[in-house]
């Protein structure tokens, strides 16, 4: 089965940013990763987890939760097997467990259930 490592969280003060990283691993031939949507996903205390940006296979199709447009931005490698998120102009709001990923689809949606393997997050916290 393909492993999900997320990397990159940490302790910044609000307007700082940050560069969060999941790398893939193992899976069959190693193919997984590039066969399917990546999303980023996050979740703060007492909080569901909500979506925050996805990218599609080859990345023609990216989407962006209202309450990250224009400051995050969501790239992947398929070559390398890796998906990032740039935070720009991070905000107390933004505080939580951020979690990478994958969609059971090529283009992926914003919800939960349609996702088939989860990292165990990296943390980011914002302070004012």
């Amino acid at each position: 089965q393909v492993s999900l490592v997320e990397s990159g969280g940490g302790v910044v003060q609000t307007g700082d940013s940050l560069r969060l990283s999941c790398s893939a691993s193992g899976g069959a031939s190693g193919g997984t990763f590039s066969d399917v949507g990546m999303s980023w996903f996050r979740q703060a205390p007492g909080k569901e987890r909500e979506f925050v940006a996805s990218i599609s296979r080859f990345g023609t199709n990216i989407y962006y939760a209202d309450s990250v447009k224009d400051r995050f931005s969501i790239s992947r490698d398929n070559y390398l097997r890796t998906l990032w998120l740039q935070m720009d102009s991070l905000k107390p709001e933004d505080t939580g467990l951020y979690y990478c990923a994958a969609s059971k689809f090529v283009v992926p949606t914003t919800t939960r259930d349609d996702y088939t393997s989860w990292g165990q997050g990296t943390q980011v916290t914002v302070s004012s």
